[in-house]
């Protein structure tokens, strides 16, 4: 049997990879922003503002991110709010990611030792001083290992935006196939296409856990 599988079935998904690519990076900046702003609220030395950024974390974690698409792409439109489907993936995506993120680098801040954090007060430091200038530029990197195999499951789960019809790698394939038939080949396309996408991602947070770990054991050498 002769595959009807051709040059411009494969620009269609090479198409639908770039629109995954952004997607990805949209919800990273996106996420990234959110964040820090939850990851700071979290850490805050005011009750009130960890209980309610916490239970924010807790509502958003707790939630599919196929029902947060669907809320965003069938949800908004009841309420006079129409979002296109790369507007109501995207900013799923960045409320997910944000959730997860937040909660990463609330634990890295957490993890720096804590004779740094007093001795940043015994230099009388204000509490944004300490934070910029000695917590948050080690944090950063602890944070950098778990942040950037985090972006592995960005990139995954930007298939999800298929089902409110956003033509990504999945959508493209599901289409391509529809068009031809040939689901093999077309998902063994779709799946080299992530691999080749989130191989470099798991090599790069390997190699920088394994730095951080050296880091930390030489630093804790006597």
């Amino acid at each position: 049997m002769v595959s009807q599988l051709g040059l411009p079935h494969l620009q269609f998904l090479a198409t639908g990879a770039m629109w995954t690519i952004a997607l990805s990076l949209l919800a990273l900046l996106g996420g990234g922003i959110l964040g820090f702003a939850l990851a700071l609220c979290r850490v805050s030395p005011a009750q009130p503002v960890r209980l309610l950024s916490g239970l924010w974390v807790q509502l958003i974690q707790g939630t599919p991110l196929l029902v947060l698409m669907f809320l965003a792409y069938f949800g908004f439109p009841a309420l006079g709010w129409r979002l296109s489907a790369f507007s109501a993936a995207g900013g799923a995506l960045i409320l997910y990611c944000s959730a997860y993120l937040a909660e990463i680098w609330r634990g890295c801040i957490e993890a720096v030792p804590r004779p740094q954090w007093e001795a940043a007060e015994g230099l009388a430091l204000s509490r944004i001083q300490r934070m910029r200038h000695v917590v948050l530029p080690q944090a950063i990197r602890i944070a950098a290992p778990p942040t950037v195999g985090f972006m592995v499951q960005i990139v995954k789960n930007t298939s999800l935006a298929s089902v409110v019809g956003f033509v990504e790698l999945m959508r493209a394939g599901q289409i391509v196939n529809n068009s031809i038939f040939e689901p093999f080949a077309i998902y063994a396309i779709i799946a080299m296409a992530y691999f080749c996408l989130c191989w470099p991602l798991s090599l790069w947070s390997r190699r920088l856990e394994a730095r951080h770990g050296g880091a930390a054991r030489l630093a804790a050498a006597p």
